[in-house]
């Protein structure tokens, strides 16, 4: 599969970016194609530009500045989101990420009545998001609802690729980790994307 995975974490010795590079080699290992975008390294800018908002109900969304993202999320079969969830939601870097390269004519069509968007990411089979959390898993779950699960699962893929398999997987609490625990979440990574339909490399 033609796999991308986006990243938004600062520190390049973080958690997340050590998980990031965990994902990759397994999917290597399993033979899918992977495509990398380090949001903070490549210093992507979240913002959404006053041109880009004023062409939103135009007959072309205007994606000039952020037309290679476009193109990588049109080929991707496969998404991994690997991020921190700050005050229970995404970071700033990746939520401008959304907002710019998941436009119109690109991940969605507007109805012609303002209705219900139509989806265009067919190509999109599996999304899974990967995330850091510094609160107990009860106050994610039990008390906030798992708000970055349903943005992502709903009004993201049901609006704009329905056909695509979701998965996530948090660590929590991340701020009280052992080795064991760390090597645990990997495994489980391993197992979700070895669900995954790959074929494996000759040795």
């Amino acid at each position: 599969m033609n796999c991308l995975i986006v990243t938004a974490h600062p520190l390049s010795a973080s958690l997340c970016m050590s998980l990031c590079d965990h994902i990759v080699a397994v999917l290597k290992s399993a033979g899918h194609q992977v495509i990398i975008e380090n949001l903070y390294e490549e210093a992507f800018d979240p913002v959404l530009t006053a041109k880009e908002r004023k062409s939103y109900y135009s007959p072309a969304y205007d994606a000039g500045q952020v037309s290679d993202r476009v193109t990588r999320l049109l080929a991707a079969e496969a998404i991994v989101l690997v991020f921190p969830t700050w005050w229970f939601g995404f970071p700033a870097v990746l939520k401008g990420w959304f907002d710019r390269v998941w436009g119109p004519g690109i991940a969605y069509d507007h109805a012609s009545d303002f209705g219900p968007i139509k989806p265009r990411l067919a190509k999109l089979q599996r999304l899974l998001v990967v995330t850091t959390l510094g609160a107990p898993w009860w106050v994610d779950r039990l008390v906030m609802w798992q708000p970055v699960k349903k943005i992502v699962k709903i009004a993201l893929l049901k609006a704009c690729a329905p056909g695509c398999q979701f998965q996530m997987a948090s660590l929590y609490p991340c701020e009280s980790l052992t080795a064991e625990k760390v090597a645990r979440f990997k495994q489980r990574i391993e197992t979700l994307l070895g669900q995954w339909p790959h074929q494996q490399r000759m040795k």
